[in-house]
Order: structure tokens, then C-alpha cells, then sequence
């Protein structure tokens, strides 16, 4: 066994691929008090505030390291689809994204709740609207990747969900905290090595 070196200012993450081959059989969607609304053409900006909000405990950045330029040509595309779960006062509490730009793969871009509503069941309720949206008629295979920074608990809710390991990747970054992206206090349990940027 040998170990690489990351240097300070950079993260190293385990990525693994999960897919699911074969159509789920239908099964009632579990209650829950939220809603799911579709985002025709979200603006940029809330588009943003409501990934930074579920994602940046997980040290999710990708979305806003992005050009408006680059974000729009994603978020704006038909074959992409984007839903926000709301709760019952109607703020946005969960982000849904579905990819169908590489057909008949779906990809499950973007998943997951604010972390006040972890914990509560909801993401049940969520994964099953995620699977009957995805599930199109030209549609074979639903995918979704996650990496050891995402909450301990994700890997073993996709395989419970259904989907099935099929790969593995180190992915290396440089600390999206340290150029200003995300708070210095995000992602408590990943320690931040290097110097922030003015």
C-alpha cells in the first residue's frame, strides 16, 4: 500500500459511479410535506443560492465556479430539467436536477436537501420523484455519482435507491474555500490546508 501526496490548497475525493439498468417498478411516492416545482429557465442567481444552500456542506462549487455564460448554456438547456422541493410556506428547501442530454442515459446531475430537512425522511420522498421523472420512455439507464465528501449516508441511499457501483475515481481540486467560493467555515469535517486568497 502506498499513499500520494496531496499538496495544501488541493482535496482529494474517492468519486464512485452508480447506475441503474432497468426500469423501476412503479411504487407510490412516500409522503412528505414538500412540493416539487419545475425551474423553466431558472434566474442565475437563485439558481445559485439554492445550490450553495444545499450543497455547500458537501463542498459542492461546481456551479459557482461557472461563467454566467457556461451556467446558462446547462440550466437553460431543454434536455436539462430542474426542479426545487419547496416547503409549505414555499421556500425552497431541496434541489432536483435531471440531465437528458446524453440520451438514453439520464443523469442525476444534482440531488439533495438543505441540511435542516436531512434527516427526516424526505430524501426518500425526493429520490422517488427523481426516478418517475427520470424514467422516460427512450430512457435505459439512470446514473448519478457521488464521492467521499458528500454525507457519510449517500452511498448506501443510492444502492437502497437501486443503483449499482460500477466505477471508481480519485478526483483532485484545488479548495474551492480558499478562492472564496464557499465559506471558509463550509464542509467543517474536511480540513482546509493552504493559505486563503485576498
Amino acid at each position: 500500500m502506498s499513499l500520494t501526496p496531496v499538496p495544501d490548497g488541493q482535496i482529494a475525493t474517492i468519486v464512485t459511479h452508480l447506475e441503474m439498468r432497468e426500469r423501476p417498478r412503479p411504487a407510490p411516492i412516500p409522503p412528505a410535506p414538500l412540493r416539487l416545482v419545475p425551474w423553466k429557465a431558472p434566474a442565475l442567481d437563485a439558481y445559485r443560492a439554492l445550490f450553495r444552500r444545499v450543497g455547500e456542506p458537501w463542498l459542492w462549487f461546481s456551479r459557482l465556479a461557472m461563467s454566467d455564460e457556461a451556467l446558462s448554456a446547462i440550466i437553460h438547456d431543454p434536455a436539462v430539467q430542474i426542479y426545487a422541493a419547496t416547503d409549505p410556506r414555499g421556500v425552497e428547501v431541496g434541489l432536483l436536477e435531471l440531465d437528458f442530454r446524453s440520451l438514453p442515459d439520464c443523469e442525476l446531475a444534482f440531488f439533495g436537501l438543505v441540511p435542516q430537512h436531512v434527516g427526516k425522511g424526505f430524501g426518500k420522498w425526493l429520490m422517488a420523484q427523481a426516478k418517475a421523472l427520470a424514467w422516460r420512455k427512450d430512457v435505459t439507464r439512470f446514473w448519478v455519482h457521488s464521492c467521499t465528501l458528500d454525507s457519510p449516508a449517500a452511498l448506501g441511499f443510492y444502492r437502497k435507491a437501486g443503483f449499482l457501483p460500477y466505477k471508481r475515481e480519485v478526483e483532485i481540486f484545488a479548495d474551492p474555500r480558499l478562492a472564496g467560493l464557499l465559506s471558509p467555515d463550509a464542509a467543517p469535517h474536511v480540513p482546509m490546508l493552504g493559505q486563503l486568497t485576498a
